[in-house]
């Protein structure tokens, strides 16, 4: 995950090594998968159109090659998701664990 910025500007934070950040969803967006699935379908869904266009194709779609102009479309929209994450990222303050949160506990088993 990518770090945005430090203690000060996170809310709910006192400043001076209270151990929160803010940091992004980066890549763990959903957009970014999204984005990703509709661009790589829309890029076979492109090559179909392409490369295996056929005169009994375009006899069913009144001339129009309308798997290209669907991979266009799908392209694009991936684009505009991969835009919006960006210029709009999901962020979220992060804590660190209390003091002993991270030591080993030996839990017995309840009779």
């Amino acid at each position: 995950m990518e770090k945005q910025s430090k203690d000060s500007h996170a809310p709910g934070s006192e400043g001076g090594g209270s151990g929160k950040h803010v940091e992004s969803a980066g890549a763990f967006d959903i957009r970014t998968f999204i984005g990703a699935l509709i661009g790589l379908f829309g890029l076979i869904v492109l090559l179909t159109g392409l490369f295996g266009f056929s005169p009994e194709e375009a006899a069913k779609t009144g001339g129009v090659n309308a798997n290209l102009w669907a991979g266009i479309a799908m392209i694009v929209f991936a684009a505009l998701f991969a835009v919006w994450s960006k210029v709009d990222p999901i962020r979220f303050v992060v804590q660190d664990n209390a003091e002993g949160a991270e030591e080993e506990r030996d839990f017995a088993a309840l009779d």
